[in-house]
C-alpha cells in the first residue's frame, strides 16, 4: 500500500492533548508543482487564444494601430471623421479626468475598433480565398494567371508564423452540393454495375426524387449549412460510429505498424522509454500549438486542425443506444497492461516529464512485478472487444461506483493506454507469414489485452516491436499518423539508445512505484466478460489479413508514365478485382474534406464508366495503344472525381445527409433507400506517410507498412494502400475467412500481377520484374 501512503497529503490523530497533524512535505510539494503545470498551461492556451483570436493579424499590431491614430491626431489632422469626438461625448464624465485625458481614451477604443474591423475584413478576406479551388483542376505545372495572383494574396493575407489553430476561423464552411448534380454523378457512378433493366428502374427513382421529396429534404440541409459549421461532419461521427452497436474492434478500430527492417532495441522497456517521452512531446507541442498547421504537401493551403484536439485524453464512453466521445483537458499519466493486470503510471514527476531512461525504468518494474491479476481482472478489456449494449449495461451496473469506478475513471481518463505483450512480433525474414500475424495482433490482439475505447493503444512485444491500435470516431487516420509518424522518427533519429539498446539518460531511483489498479469484479460481471469475449474472438478469428511491400517499382516509375500514383493503384485495384471476382463492383476510396472547417472525409468512386471500359478492353484483348488511351481517360477521370470531393462535390456525404434528414421528417425515399443498401465489396484507403520526417534516401530500410483496418463487407475486401519513397508501395488486404469467395493472400496475389501489368503497358520495352522483395540495403555508413 505504498503508492496510497504517497497520495495523502497529511495525516492526522486524536490524542488527550489534541489534534496532532503530520504533514507530508513531499506530498504538498507535488501538489504544488502539479498546480504549477496546471495554471502553465492555462496560461499558454490563454496566450495562444488571443494570438489564434486575432489571427491573421498579431496582438502588437494594435499597438501600431494605436500609435498610428495618436500620430495623426498630433498633426491636426482627424483621421476617424469625428467619431473620436463622438466616442468622447459618451464617455462617463470624471471630474479625475482631464479633456486631453478623455481624448487619449476615446483614440484608443477608436484605434481598437479600427484594428478589430481591420482583423475581421482580413479573416473574410482570407476565408473568400480560401474557398477558391480552380487551382486544383489546373494541368499539373500549368499555373494559371489567375491562381498564381491568388497563391500571392493567400501568402499575403496568411500572415506571418501562424499557430496550429490560427487557420480554424478562416476556413471555409462545407458547401452543399446541389440536389441535380448528386444525382448525376451518382447515376454515373452505378452504370458500370447494373444491366438496362436496373440502371432504369435506379434513373426512374432518381428522377421522382429529384422531382419531388429532394426539394425538401435539400432546403433543410442548406438550414442546417447555415447553421452548423459543417453539415456533415456531427451526423457523421454519431450515426456512422457512435450509433453503431456491434463491436468497434475489427470493423472500426484500425492500426499502425512499426519499422518492416529495424528494430531499434530488442528491449522492450527501452522502446517504451523513448516513444513514450516522444509522444509527450508531441502532446506538449500541441498543447502550446507549436506544430505547425497541416497543409496540402507542397503548398500554402491550409487543412482544419480540429481533429488535434482530441488526440489525448480522449475515451468513447458505450451507451445504450448511442455511445459518446468524452475528452479531458489534461492527464498526466498512461494506463498499463501487462499479464492481465493494469497500472497506473505517471509521467510527470516533480512537474517536469520523466526522461526516456526513467520511463524505461518504471516500465521494467510493471514487466517485473510478480503480483497475480484479480479475479475477472484478466481479461477485463474483452468488455471494449464486444458488443456496445452489454458493456454500456455492465458499465452503470458494476462499474459506477466503488473500487471499480476509480480503476475504470483512471483508464478512461489516461493520456492513452499502452499494453505490454509477452510475445514476438514483426517482420521476421525467413517467415513470410510473419507480417500477416503481426498486423493481426495489432488490429485485435487477443481480444482483451487492448482497451478499443482510448482513442489509441501504443502495443509493445516482447523483442523491441511495437505498433498502434486507434478508435476511429474522433478522428481520422491522417491525424494519429501524424502522431505515429512523429514518435517513431524522434525515437530513432533524436532520442537514440546507448551501446547497450537502453535509453540515454540517469534515473532518479526514488521515483514512486507504478500503481496497479484493484478491482471488485461480481461473477455476474464475469460471465458478461466471458460473453463479450466470445464474440469478440468469433469475429477476430473470422479476420483474413495479408501484408505485403511491392518492392518491383514505385511512385518515381509511375510519374515517368504521367500517372498520378494514387490513380495507378486504384486502376489496378480494379483490374485485381475483376480478375479475382469476374465482375465490377462500388469501389469506396477514402478522400478528405479538411480544406473545409472540421471537415473529415468524403467517398471517391474509383469504379466508373471509363475504368470499367479500360478493363473490358485489356482483358478482352485489344490493342495495346487502345489500352493505353482508356487507362490514361481512367485515370483522369478518377483524378477529377477526387478533386471533386476533396472541395465539397462529393456525392456521398450529400446522400447521407439527406437519408438521415429524411429520417428526421419521418418520409420514406425509395431512391435513398436503394443508395444506403448498396454495399461497399471493395473498401480502400492510402495510408498518408509523412516524408518529411525520414530520409528514405540515405536511410531506406527505415520504412513501414503503413497502417490497416478489417473488412467492411462480409463478401468484400478492405485494402489500404501506402507509397513509401519512391520506390516501395505496401498493401494491407483484409477480408472474411467465412466467405469463400474471398481470400486476401490471393487477392494480393491478383494486386502484384496488376501492377505489373500496368506497368508494362504504359513502358512496353519493361525489362522482366524481380519475383522476390528484398529488404532494402542501408548506407554503410549505418
Amino acid at each position: 500500500m505504498a503508492e496510497a501512503h504517497q497520495a495523502v497529503a497529511f495525516q492526522f490523530t486524536v490524542t488527550r492533548e489534541g489534534i496532532d497533524l503530520q504533514l507530508s512535505h513531499q506530498a504538498l510539494t507535488e501538489i504544488y508543482l502539479s498546480g504549477v503545470r496546471s495554471w502553465k498551461k492555462r496560461i499558454i492556451g490563454l496566450k495562444n487564444s488571443v494570438i489564434t483570436g486575432v489571427y491573421p493579424a498579431s496582438p502588437s499590431s494594435w499597438l501600431f494601430v494605436v500609435i498610428a491614430i495618436l500620430a495623426t491626431m498630433y498633426t491636426r489632422s482627424d483621421p476617424s471623421m469625428g467619431l473620436i469626438a463622438k466616442i468622447q461625448e459618451h464617455l462617463p464624465v470624471s471630474q479625475s479626468m482631464s479633456t486631453q485625458c478623455q481624448t487619449l481614451v476615446s483614440a484608443v477604443l477608436f484605434s481598437t475598433m479600427l484594428w478589430l474591423l481591420l482583423i475581421f475584413t482580413m479573416r473574410m478576406c482570407l476565408k473568400k480565398l480560401l474557398s477558391y479551388h480552380r487551382w486544383m483542376f489546373e494541368k499539373h505545372g500549368k499555373m494559371s494567371n489567375t491562381t498564381k495572383v491568388w497563391v500571392a494574396l493567400v501568402r499575403i493575407f496568411s500572415g506571418r508564423k501562424p499557430l496550429l489553430y490560427s487557420y480554424q476561423g478562416s476556413l471555409p464552411n462545407l458547401p452543399v452540393p446541389a440536389i441535380k448534380d448528386t444525382v448525376k454523378r451518382h447515376l454515373e457512378s452505378v452504370r458500370p454495375l447494373m444491366d438496362d433493366r436496373q440502371y432504369e428502374h435506379m434513373t426512374k427513382l432518381a428522377a421522382e426524387f429529384e422531382s419531388s421529396l429532394g426539394n425538401r429534404l435539400q432546403w433543410y440541409l442548406k438550414l442546417k449549412a447555415l447553421w452548423s459549421t459543417n453539415y456533415v461532419s456531427d451526423w457523421w461521427e454519431e450515426y456512422v460510429y457512435l450509433r453503431g452497436r456491434g463491436p468497434i474492434m475489427v470493423n472500426s478500430n484500425y492500426f499502425g505498424m512499426d519499422f518492416m527492417y529495424v528494430t531499434p532495441t530488442p528491449i522492450q522497456a527501452a522502446r517504451a522509454g523513448n516513444s513514450l517521452h516522444a509522444f509527450f512531446l508531441y502532446r506538449r507541442k500541441l498543447n502550446k500549438e507549436e506544430l505547425k498547421p497541416n497543409r496540402i504537401p507542397g503548398t500554402v493551403i491550409p487543412l482544419c486542425s480540429a481533429q488535434c484536439e482530441r488526440l489525448f485524453n480522449t475515451t468513447r464512453i458505450p451507451g445504450e443506444e448511442t455511445d459518446t466521445v468524452q475528452h479531458w483537458q489534461d492527464s498526466d499519466y498512461i494506463a498499463v497492461y501487462h499479464r492481465g493486470r493494469y497500472f497506473r503510471l505517471r509521467v510527470y514527476q516533480a512537474g517536469r516529464l520523466l526522461s526516456p531512461r526513467e520511463i524505461e525504468f518504471q516500465i521494467q518494474r510493471i514487466l517485473d512485478d510478480p503480483s497475480p491479476p484479480s479475479k475477472g481482472e484478466a481479461k477485463l478489456g474483452a468488455l471494449t472487444a464486444g458488443d456496445r449494449i452489454p458493456w454500456a449495461k455492465a458499465r452503470v451496473k458494476y462499474f459506477s461506483s466503488g473500487v471499480n469506478k476509480r480503476s475504470l475513471d483512471c483508464i478512461e481518463k489516461a493520456s492513452f493506454f499502452v499494453s505490454l505483450d509477452d510475445d514476438e512480433d514483426g517482420v521476421t525474414a525467413d517467415d513470410p507469414a510473419s507480417l500477416d500475424s503481426y498486423a493481426k495482433s495489432l488490429l485485435h490482439g487477443k481480444c482483451y489485452d487492448r482497451w478499443f475505447d482510448k482513442s489509441f493503444t501504443i502495443i509493445y512485444f516482447k523483442n523491441g516491436k511495437m505498433g498502434i491500435n486507434a478508435e476511429h470516431s474522433w478522428a481520422d487516420a491522417p491525424v494519429v499518423s501524424h502522431l505515429w509518424q512523429h514518435a517513431l522518427s524522434t525515437d530513432c533519429f533524436q532520442l537514440g539508445y546507448n551501446a547497450e539498446g537502453h535509453c540515454k539518460g540517469e534515473v532518479d531511483s526514488s521515483l514512486p512505484r507504478p500503481q496497479k489498479l484493484n478491482w471488485e469484479i461480481p461473477p455476474e460481471c464475469e460471465e458478461q466478460i466471458s460473453q463479450s469475449l466470445a464474440v469478440a474472438q468469433a469475429l477476430a478469428g473470422d479476420v483474413d489479413l495479408h501484408v505485403f511491400s511491392f518492392q518491383d517499382f514505385g511512385k518515381g516509375k509511375v510519374k515517368k508514365c504521367r500517372v498520378s500514383p494514387d490513380a495507378f493503384i486504384q486502376m489496378a485495384l480494379q483490374l485485381a478485382y475483376y480478375r479475382d471476382q469476374r465482375r465490377f463492383c462500388l469501389t469506396y476510396e477514402a478522400s478528405m474534406t479538411r480544406l473545409f472547417r472540421e471537415g473529415r472525409t468524403e467517398t471517391v468512386r474509383s469504379c466508373s464508366n471509363e475504368s470499367s471500359a479500360f478493363i473490358r478492353a485489356l482483358e478482352g484483348g485489344e490493342a495495346a495503344h487502345v489500352c493505353r488511351r482508356l487507362f490514361h481517360e481512367a485515370a483522369e477521370k478518377h483524378q477529377h472525381l477526387y478533386r471533386l470531393a476533396m472541395t465539397g462535390a462529393g456525392i456521398d456525404r450529400h446522400l447521407f445527409c439527406l437519408y438521415v434528414m429524411s429520417r428526421y421528417l419521418g418520409v420514406e425515399s425509395p431512391f435513398l433507400k436503394e443508395v444506403q443498401s448498396e454495399p461497399w465489396r471493395l473498401s480502400t484507403s492510402q495510408s498518408p506517410m509523412h516524408v518529411e520526417m525520414f530520409d528514405l534516401v540515405n536511410h531506406p530500410e527505415y520504412v513501414s507498412c503503413g497502417g490497416g483496418f478489417g473488412p467492411v463487407a462480409d463478401d468484400g475486401y478492405g485494402v489500404s494502400y501506402s507509397v513509401l519513397g519512391e520506390n516501395i508501395l505496401s498493401f494491407n488486404i483484409a477480408c472474411k475467412l467465412s466467405c469463400t469467395d474471398t481470400s486476401a493472400h490471393a487477392f494480393g496475389a491478383q494486386i502484384r500481377k496488376a501492377l505489373r501489368d500496368l506497368l508494362q503497358l504504359l513502358i512496353p520495352n519493361q525489362t522482366e520484374f524481380k519475383t522476390e522483395e528484398k529488404r532494402p540495403e542501408a548506407k554503410k555508413d549505418l
